[in-house]
């Protein structure tokens, strides 16, 4: 890293494989699975890997609008962030579209609405697919 870099070294994750097509995440302390749909090949245990970065996205919006409702004195109770995509229909395989839906609390007055909007719209990982980042994939 050069000194003008802002990168920030995390733990890293750890993906292994358990059966079929199914895999264990690893982070931190936490474990997720991903599998395939049944006519992908897998068996359906566990969301795709592809529908795990949709809903990290809507995971994110929803932080990050939680903690806007939180700053300015609203609570968070009914608040839904729902995610669906499309993918390609050419190469190479990738998400195509990702429509976002927050829903606020419903005591969020509409004039707030657009405030809550540019806040989610900028959450990290909204604005790391805004701003590629270099990825590097190793053997070994």
């Amino acid at each position: 890293m050069t000194p003008t870099d802002t990168r920030v070294d995390l733990d890293p994750i750890d993906v292994r494989f358990r059966a079929g097509e199914a895999y264990e995440i690893r982070v931190r302390d936490h474990r997720l699975l991903a599998d395939q749909p049944v006519d992908a090949g897998g068996a359906d245990t566990a969301p795709s890997p592809t529908e795990l970065f949709a809903a990290s996205l809507a995971a994110c919006v929803a932080f990050y609008a939680g903690r806007y409702l939180t700053r300015h004195g609203h609570g968070r109770a009914g608040l839904t962030v729902s995610a669906s995509f499309e993918m390609a229909t050419d190469r190479p395989a990738r998400v195509a579209a990702i429509r976002i839906t927050v829903r606020p609390p419903t005591d969020l007055p509409p004039e707030k609405w657009p405030a809550l909007r540019a806040v989610a719209s900028h959450c990290t990982v909204h604005n790391t697919l805004l701003n590629a980042p270099e990825i590097e994939v190793d053997i070994g």
